[in-house]
Formats: C-alpha cells, structure tokens, sequence
C-alpha cells in the first residue's frame, strides 16, 4: 500500500528557471514536539518557527521563494539523486543521494528539547567523492526580516529583535549574499555535521549539542515511545507512521495538538482558501483521545485532556473553539502581504479569526471526550464535571441559535445539522453521567432537551425527496458532516435514514471515491472558488460504510486513502483527485487521525471503546 520512494534529482537553485514548483507531498516532518521543520526532496528545509509551532518563522521559502529563508544541504553535482526514508519508528530522515562521483547520506533530526530547540543535520560518505553544499538563508518573521549576521565563539549567529540563531559546523562557513554558505568534500567513511540552535537574542548562547552524539538519543526518544502502544508490532506500518507524526504535532510542555504545523497551503493552488492551522481546535479532541487510548497511549490522552480542561476554564459564555498551544486565546488574523504564497496562492494569513465564531458543535465534542475520559483508563475529574454543568446551562440557552458550524463558513450564520446533532451530544452525555455515574445535576432536564434537538433535527434537517440529511435546516446542500450521525449515536448505523444519507454523500460528494466536505456552489461559505477532497471525510465515509455493513467497500477506500500518503507516510488535508496532488495544511492531524481510527474500526469491526463523536 506505500508507494516506493521516488528518486529526486536535486536542481541548480542559483537558477530559478531549474528550480520546479514546490508540491505539498514533497516534504518531510521532523521535529522535537514543539515545534517542528518541513524538509524537501531538494534537500531544503523551507518552513521552520522558533521556538514553537506558532512562532514566526525563519525559514518561509514554503510560501514564497529562496530569499523568505531556507536552508539547503546537498551535492552540488547537478545530476545528483536522491531516495529518502525515516530510519525505523523514528522522525530521523535520511536521504540518500548519488552522483557520477559518489554517494552519501544525509541525516536531518531535531533532539528532544533540553531548553534550547536544535536542527542537527549531519553528512556521511557513502561510497566515492561527492562536492556538497550548505545554504543558509535566515530570514525572521515569517521572511520578513534580514538579521544581523557576525562569527562569534567560533559558530555564525544571527540576530533580530527577540530571535538569535547559532549554527555551528565542523566545516569553514562563509557569507555572501546575505546567505551563510559551506563548501566541502565528503569520502566514504568521512563525514561533517551541523547544529542550528535558537534562543532569546537577549540571553547568552545556550551549551553547544552534540550532533553526532544527540543522534542516537533521539533515535531511541521516538523507538521507545511507539513501544508505548499497546500492540506495537501488531499496528500496520501507516498507522505507526500516523501515530508517530501526531506525536510530533503534540506541544509536549501542554499537551496540545496543533492542526498542522502550517500556515496557508492552499485548499485550492493560486486560491484565497488559506488558513492559519498551528493551533488547537477543541473539535480534533474526541477524535484524539479515542485515537491515543486505542492505540494505548494513555499518558498523551489524559494530557490532551488536561490541556481541554485548562483551555476552556472561566465563563462558558467565553469558550472558544481553537486556542494556542499554551491556551491562548487571542489568535489574531492579518495577512503576511510581503510573501507570494504557496504556488502563488493568496493571501498568506497568519492567525485565524475563526476563534472568534460561535460553532455550537464544540461543546458537544468536549462533552463527549470529558464522557469518554471518565468511562475509560483517564477516569473521571471533579472538576471537569463543575465545569461541564456550567458549559450545559449555557448550552441550554444557546442550542437553538444558527452558528457558523464545523466548517466555519464566513458566509453568514446557519441552523446546521452537525451543528444540532453535537447539540444533542452534549446534553445527552451530560445526562449520561448522571444516569451511569451518579453525578449531580438535571438529568432528566438535559434528557427532555436531548430529545427536543432529536425531533428538530429529524423533522427539519431530513430532505424526504432525496432520502438523506442535508447541511442545514431548509436546505438542499449535502455536507459529508452527516455522516457522524451514526457514529455519535444519534440514529443507529441500520436506520434507513442512516443507510440512504451514506449513499447520497458517496453520489453526491465524493469524487473517484474522495469526498468533499460539500460543493462550494451550493454552500455560501464566503469565498471563491473551489478546493480538494477532504481527506478526513473521506475516511468518514469509509468508517459509515463499514458500520452500514458494507465493509468490503469500506476496507478498499480506506487502502486508496493509505496509498495517498506521500513516500515519508504524510498526508495533507486534502487532495485533488484531478491534478493528483495533495492540497491544504500539511501533515494534518485530522487526516492521520481519521487513519488511526478507521484502521482500528476495520480492524475490530467494532471498536472496543464505546463509541463517541468521530
């Protein structure tokens, strides 16, 4: 089901009619969980934020050109190739390259953090002579800011405003062009390494780390931590690599998981459909903890659940449906006017002002994990329940309201289905823990309400003429959103109803068998033009299909879904299924998510933990 590793040959960069577009699929993750750098086939680490995922970036070449910042490590024979891999379970790349005169490796990790973050890359001869080349092109604040370059302590660093960056080497560096180069020659069995390393431009440099002698620590960080899981050698290799790649997407110091650690790769190429991903949405929660305690990584579940309870603590009028890595709540959008975008894709938009709609459909989602929590391994929190009554009175008087939705359309406020459904998750879980668990509260008031919401949404959201639910009240536009209502438990999966609006959205939505989430002509969401496949919903799909009892099919979309994954095991948000390529944020937690939870839907054909939202 994975694709071989293609084989790459690295262009001139100092000619700009050799370098090809940029692809999303091209890139690799490595990172140290907490932040996190996108490496090329080209040798290039092109997007890079310090010190965590939501900092400015230094290098921003991914949504511009060389001269955002980048830096570049490879042969400089114009005929060089390349194959890549991770080694083992780890986020350790190696790429390989050969040339007419020889071979050598490549090695591109970032340690776990110490205090400092650290990029290690280091080079060793293969077999031959081969010339290499390091390119390094700092530029702060999102490409933005050309720093102040000086040697010092026998290392180059460079300095703006709050950022300094130190890179040592065992190799002689020189500058031209407002660009750090080295220039070497590797034998087989020789080698060379460099370390980047940030910090406060206020505070001294940090200890230096040792990048050989860093190598096999982080080597055994991520071995040790997939051994983990519960049936380690029994999960197959992608969900491995999902499980490992969302591990990295988690800022450890929290336990917050950010959507990507992008920003702006476009939902369409040469498109406005460009958003700021490095944050937390409280709507990846329950799909989150189902997949970690599945896959029996209890100690991150009860963190991400941690981070959802202090995220959220204060006034339940006041919570949001994304926060910063921290909890943050101030996510503030402008548009980065200085960069060109991906594949010409504008506006570049550094952070996002969804935080401030109104999407009912959070609060069932932090419901229902608080309610998966407290009936699997985490167990239950006093103070979670006090928080979740104040969230349900609020809920009360808001329930009824049109809101933005799971989508958050920009195009004005709507009754919507999911919406509604997760409405009545929230008080059905709530009465749920009273009913089981003996808690305090209005069980029977939140029941009566839960099956008030039941009515509506069957009466007003349920198109009879096409046999299927539709995105909101009144409307004719399908959303592949309704495809949880099985999943939640709002109808069981043999409901006619269930049956038919599973196979209207694989009609009606789905394009070679990817789905869209819906079509942009039907749905008023305040932009142009169109956008990919969902990725997620197409894993939805399989997930409903599976539950209809049609899992031949479900198991043959979800392998065509698997072998979208890139030669690294990444997959982006979305896809193309005309051009072929991926589209969107990238990797995306929500993609690798929906993989580890199908892959353990097919595996068990039912899951062992009480189903919940997603």
């Amino acid at each position: 089901m994975t694709p071989p590793p293609p084989t790459t040959t690295r262009p001139d960069r100092n000619d700009p009619r050799s370098v090809p577009a940029r692809r999303i699929e091209d890139y690799a993750l490595i990172g140290d969980t907490q932040t996190a750098a996108l490496v090329s086939t080209t040798g290039s680490i092109d997007w890079l934020c310090l010190p965590r995922f939501d900092s400015p970036a230094c290098f921003a070449a991914l949504l511009g050109t060389d001269d955002n910042g980048h830096w570049t490590l490879a042969p400089r024979a114009a005929d060089a190739r390349n194959s890549r891999h991770y080694r083992g379970d780890t986020l350790v790349l190696e790429t390989e390259w050969s040339t007419s005169t020889g071979a050598v490796k490549v090695i591109d990790f970032m340690p776990p953090r110490d205090k400092a973050p650290d990029v290690v890359r280091i080079v060793r001869g293969l077999s031959g002579r081969v010339a290499m080349r390091s390119e390094l092109r700092l530029r702060f604040d999102y490409g933005h800011v050309v720093p102040w370059v000086r040697r010092y302590d026998g290392q180059v660093v460079a300095v703006a405003g709050p950022d300094a960056v130190s890179l040592r080497s065992d190799v002689h560096q020189y500058g031209r062009d407002l660009a750090t180069y080295a220039d070497f020659e590797v034998s087989a069995g020789d080698g060379a390494w460099f370390v980047l390393t940030w910090h406060p431009s206020h505070e001294p440099a940090p200890p230096s780390t040792d990048a050989v002698g860093a190598l096999d620590p982080t080597v055994t960080y991520w071995t040790e931590w997939i051994a983990r899981g519960t049936d380690p050698d029994g999960f197959e290799h992608e969900v491995t690599r999902s499980l490992l790649t969302l591990k990295a997407l988690t800022y450890s110091p929290t336990g917050g998981l950010v959507a990507a650690p992008t920003t702006s790769l476009p939902e369409a190429l040469g498109g406005e459909r460009n958003w700021d991903y490095r944050f937390c949405w409280l709507r990846d929660a329950t799909m989150t903890l189902t997949a970690l305690l599945r896959s029996g990584f209890t100690e991150e579940a009860q963190a991400w659940r941690d981070w959802l309870l202090r995220a959220i603590a204060g006034s339940p009028a006041d919570v949001q449906i994304m926060y910063g890595v921290t909890g943050q709540r101030r996510l503030t959008e402008f548009e980065a006017g200085w960069l060109p975008g991906f594949g010409g894709s504008r506006p570049v938009r550094i952070g996002n002002a969804a935080a401030e709609q109104l999407q009912i459909d959070v609060f069932g989602e932090v419901m229902d994990v608080l309610a998966l929590a407290r009936e699997t391994h985490i167990g239950p929190s006093d103070d979670a329940w006090a928080m979740q009554r104040g969230l349900m009175r609020h809920l009360s008087g808001l329930w009824h309201q049109p809101d933005e939705g799971i989508w958050e359309v920009r195009g004005g406020r709507q009754h919507f289905t999911h919406s509604k459904v997760m409405a009545w998750v929230a008080f059905d879980r709530a009465a749920r823990a009273v009913e089981r668990f003996g808690l305090s509260g209005p069980a029977k008031q939140w029941r009566a309400t839960a099956e008030e919401i039941h009515r509506d949404v069957c009466e007003q959201a349920f198109d009879t003429d096409r046999g299927t639910f539709t995105q909101a009240y009144g409307s004719k536009a399908l959303d592949a959103s309704v495809l949880l209502i099985p999943q939640v438990g709002f109808l069981p999966p043999d409901d006619p109803r269930v049956v038919s609006t599973v196979e209207t959205v694989q009609r009606e939505l789905a394009d070679g068998g990817f789905v869209h989430r819906y079509i942009t002509d039907h749905t008023d969401d305040g932009l142009s033009g169109g956008e990919g496949a969902f990725l997620v919903c197409s894993f939805w799909l399989a997930d409903s299909l599976a539950l209809i009892g049609r899992v031949g099919e479900a198991r043959a979309l979800y392998d065509r879904l698997v072998a979208l994954r890139n030669d690294v095991g990444l997959l982006a948000e979305e896809y193309d299924p005309v051009s072929g390529r991926m589209l969107g944020n990238f990797p995306q937690a929500f993609s690798h998510l929906g993989l580890v939870n199908t892959a353990g839907h097919l595996d068990s054909h039912e899951s062992p933990l009480r189903r919940s939202a997603y």
